[in-house]
């Protein structure tokens, strides 16, 4: 179930310039708000999650902010439109469209660290209808997707959705976030599955919380791409992102 909020610049409180890498904080942001309206519920989702063969999973992914007119200028971009807007998926059952539209409802919050900060007012919340999905379908990402190949020596290496291991990734994944989503296995075994890069991905190397001692590193890429699934794994990626690390802001594609 996916949501476009719309938000407020609230230019009397803070500047309007945040950091260019901001997907952290709206991380934080986004956990801040779910305990703020029940304190228990974001606890399990941050602690727990979904699990599927002791892998955890919380299903749900948020893009980039789309803001229409902006100045970058590095370490910041500067935002020079009154509203932005946010998209947030998660899968249907406890988020529902009431629970999640009340949840946002007048909203304020800070995103953002010391050096560049914003004060964003929720303007109104609408659900998104859903595409009408199909077996095979044309996605863009609107935030990257992670997709991580595991080495021999325990290591992870931050694969392109045009590597040729790729697309052996995301099944998995699909799969066990639909094991996490249903507490059982795909009832299939045997189906088409395919991934295809349709553009060249573009690299974006995200910081984690940036300037700590704590500051980790994740790649993710930015392209369109055809993805060839069963229709409920397909739900699954558009509903939760295509991919790993979703939580943290990866991986929310839309259908073109």
């Amino acid at each position: 179930m996916r949501f476009k909020i719309t938000l407020n610049i609230d230019n009397t409180t803070f500047r309007n310039r945040l950091p260019l890498n901001y997907q952290y904080e709206m991380s934080a942001a986004l956990y801040k708000i779910l305990y703020s309206a029940n304190e228990e519920y974001a606890a399990w989702l941050h602690n727990n999650g979904y699990l599927a063969d002791k892998l955890t999973f919380k299903l749900f992914t948020f893009s980039r902010l789309h803001i229409p007119n902006y100045r970058i200028k590095p370490p910041f971009i500067e935002i020079q439109s009154d509203t932005v807007e946010w998209l947030i998926s998660f899968l249907p059952g406890r988020s529902t469209q009431e629970f999640i539209q009340g949840l946002f409802k007048e909203q304020s919050f800070d995103l953002g660290n010391r050096q560049a900060n914003v004060r964003f007012q929720v303007k109104s919340v609408e659900m998104v209808p859903p595409p009408e999905f199909e077996e095979t379908m044309i996605f863009e990402t609107l935030s990257p997707a992670c997709i991580v190949l595991k080495r021999d020596d325990g290591g992870e290496d931050y694969i392109a959705p045009d590597h040729p291991q790729a697309y052996e990734q995301v099944k998995i994944n699909l799969l066990n976030k639909y094991k996490a989503f249903k507490g059982e296995d795909f009832p299939e075994t045997d189906f088409p599955f395919a991934l295809k890069a349709l553009t060249a991905p573009k690299s974006a190397l995200i910081a984690i919380k940036s300037g700590t001692p704590q500051e980790t590193k994740i790649r993710g890429f930015m392209c369109k791409f055809q993805l060839t699934a069963p229709v409920e794994l397909i739900k699954i990626a558009y509903e939760c992102g295509v991919g790993g690390k979703n939580s943290q802001g990866f991986g929310m594609v839309k259908n073109s």
